[in-house]
């Protein structure tokens, strides 16, 4: 069958991707410093990762990236066979391609035929029904679905979409559905404001998804015939940003977007992140180092991220919220001028 166009767009989004990924990323984690106790009183092997959202074993999951295509199919398998090496969540690329042709649908259900124990989220547009979601859990049998906020990345895509009124169709989902729900956005970021809306339609569990990692405006702007987009490149806050607009929420909170080391994992954490997500990174191990050396990078970050906690004398979540943090200056900036509490 003659590949479609909205599989050649996934082909290009995997592509560009890689091609604009940053070993070094801009989320904001270098202008939050935990301070360093010198007793911390603590045992790595005492380290407790308890209450997780639902029932993770891990603060730690393969955030969505594709599916939709041949080549993505390839990749879905590879990334679920890791996420079942790690004991990890994961979650699935956008499912709406495969709505629209049902053909595709075995390039997203390859997650869970190789991850068949492994929590598995599948992914939809904010836009679609009850009915399309209730398709896209059934198809991989998934345990929760991520609807996505995209509203800079469509504006961007020459064929996107123009209609951003999102938060009925949403909370129709959350009234409807027999999964839990996450809310996420794909990289530009969230408000305390956008937060509170999604609350109040019965939200309870939200993914950030910050500035600083994947960049979708970039991406769609690279696909555009003119690359007149390129404004857009960067918009939105940050992910440490988006952590200090979520505190005192009463969310459920995800970070994804920019988590380089595993201590910007632990830094996100003390922030309030519950769990915190990787794509661009994981797909970078994966397309340069190979299936075995992307589960070898991730149990390393499982190991350290243990001993951090540690590090700084916490062997829980709640007991890491106690960390003193210290804020750069432009960041402690953003934070007074939008009246958030110190973290």
């Amino acid at each position: 069958m003659r590949p479609s166009i909205q599989s050649h767009r996934k082909d290009e989004h995997v592509f560009l991707a890689e091609k604009y990924f940053k070993a070094t990323a801009s989320a904001g984690f270098a202008d939050v410093r935990l301070l360093h106790d010198p007793l911390p009183e603590a045992a790595v092997a005492a380290v407790r990762f308890d209450a997780l959202p639902f029932g993770w074993r891990w603060p730690l999951y393969i955030n969505a990236m594709t599916g939709g295509s041949a080549q993505t199919a390839t990749l879905n398998g590879q990334l679920a066979r890791i996420a079942a090496a790690c004991d990890l969540a994961i979650a699935s690329g956008s499912q709406a391609v495969a709505l629209a042709e049902p053909a595709l649908a075995p390039t997203f259900a390859t997650l869970r035929n190789n991850a068949p124990h492994a929590f598995i989220l599948g992914n939809l547009g904010a836009t679609k029904t009850p009915a399309q979601v209730a398709q896209a859990v059934a198809m991989l049998d998934a345990d929760a679905i991520e609807l996505h906020l995209n509203a800079v990345q469509e504006l961007v895509m020459p064929e996107g979409d123009r209609n951003f009124h999102w938060l009925d169709a949403i909370a129709a989902i959350v009234a409807t559905v027999t999964v839990p729900v996450v809310v996420k956005e794909v990289g530009n970021g969230f408000t305390r404001e956008a937060l509170a809306k999604l609350r109040r339609v019965g939200v309870t569990t939200v993914d950030i998804g910050g500035r600083g990692g994947t960049d979708f405006g970039q991406i769609e702007n690279a696909r555009r015939p003119r690359h007149d987009a390129s404004y857009l490149q960067d918009f939105g806050q940050t992910t440490v940003e988006s952590l200090l607009e979520a505190q005192g929420s009463g969310l459920t909170i995800l970070a994804t977007g920019g988590l380089r080391t595993p201590l910007d994992a632990l830094k996100a954490l003390r922030l309030g992140a519950s769990a915190v997500g990787l794509s661009g990174l994981v797909l970078h191990w994966l397309l340069q180092d190979g299936e075995a050396e992307t589960i070898a990078h991730l149990k390393v970050w499982q190991t350290q991220l243990t001993g951090l906690m540690a590090l700084v004398g916490a062997t829980t979540l709640p007991e890491l919220t106690t960390v003193p943090v210290v804020l750069a200056p432009t960041l402690d900036h953003y934070r007074t001028q939008r009246g958030l509490p110190h973290p």
